[in-house]
């Protein structure tokens, strides 16, 4: 089989590629905008969602240009989430994959704007036909990408998240928090390919197992790197989250305990995937990348 690293950087440079059309500069007035969309999206990260959702399309023999289209429509809406996430009236973070994040490059209203653009340009790629020839599919995707997306997903999340530094959250609100900030979106994405390909409840239930217990194991190991990660390696700034008095898996368990946990809910994931044949194993290994990587 392929190594899982391999499979993700063979994703990746297909989604970029994807983007990088979709992402077409305007001689105009607005060149600026299109500039800082292209900034923000475009050379750089793991594009772990689009890979899930191609993957999980794979399972139900999806055509991969419609997977990739797909794929891409969730990338912008994550691109988005991080230049917003970045500003100094959230985040305030400087550094983003290693490079000055939007507002430094260009400047907080232009970073809002691009932000912005990507959102909705977003929903205008899952809604064309080029992402698949059913209109009932198309809404279901769009649908699903919104709910995932906003206030019910990955907005409120990071409204909790905010309020994390003046409220104490215990495990259980550490645990809605991040299945709503980074969860939705990392669920949704396996589900897109479901969606896609038009499966079976058993399988979409399946799926959605999978999900949840691998978006946790995802935050947790998240929370992991801003303790005992270093800036060169993750890209960002580290020790952020203890700077600002959020707490986290890893301030509530401890490192240790939050290790095992992360392990744990992989290996839950795993489990959730035996209705599946040998075509989910990059899925699988997939599970044990997101806790071991170190960025």
């Amino acid at each position: 089989m392929q190594s899982i690293e391999s499979a993700l950087q063979e994703t990746a440079l297909a989604i970029e590629q994807v983007l990088d059309q979709i992402l077409t500069l305007e001689d105009a007035a607005e060149i600026q905008l299109f500039d800082a969309m292209r900034y923000a999206a475009l050379g750089g990260g793991k594009r772990f969602r689009p890979f899930l959702t191609c993957q999980c399309a794979k399972l139900f023999g999806v055509d991969s240009s419609n997977a990739l289209r797909a794929g891409a429509a969730i990338e912008l809406i994550h691109c988005y989430s991080l230049v917003h996430d970045d500003l100094p009236a959230m985040d305030d973070d400087d550094l983003r994959r290693g490079k000055p994040t939007v507002h430094k490059k260009f400047d907080d209203a232009t970073a809002i704007l691009a932000g912005d653009a990507l959102l909705t340009l977003a929903f205008e790629v899952m809604v064309a036909p080029a992402t698949h020839e059913m209109a009932s599919v198309r809404a279901e995707l769009v649908k699903g990408l919104a709910k995932s997306s906003g206030g019910h997903g990955m907005v409120g999340g990071q409204m909790i998240d905010l309020a994390a530094e003046t409220m104490a959250l215990n495990i259980g609100g550490i645990t809605r928090l991040q299945q709503l900030k980074t969860g939705a979106m990392i669920a949704f994405s396996c589900e897109a390919g479901a969606i896609l390909g038009r499966a079976s409840n058993e399988a979409r239930e399946a799926l959605r197992g999978y999900a949840h217990d691998l978006g946790l194991a995802f935050q947790i190991a998240d929370d992991l790197l801003d303790v005992e990660g270093t800036l060169e390696e993750t890209g960002k700034a580290v020790g952020k989250d203890e700077a600002a008095g959020k707490a986290t898996f890893v301030s509530i368990l401890g490192a240790e305990r939050a290790r095992a946990q992360a392990n744990l809910l992989a290996d839950q994931a795993v489990e959730h995937l035996a209705v599946f044949d040998e075509t989910a194993d990059q899925l699988r290994a997939a599970a044990r990348f997101v806790v071991e990587r170190k960025n």
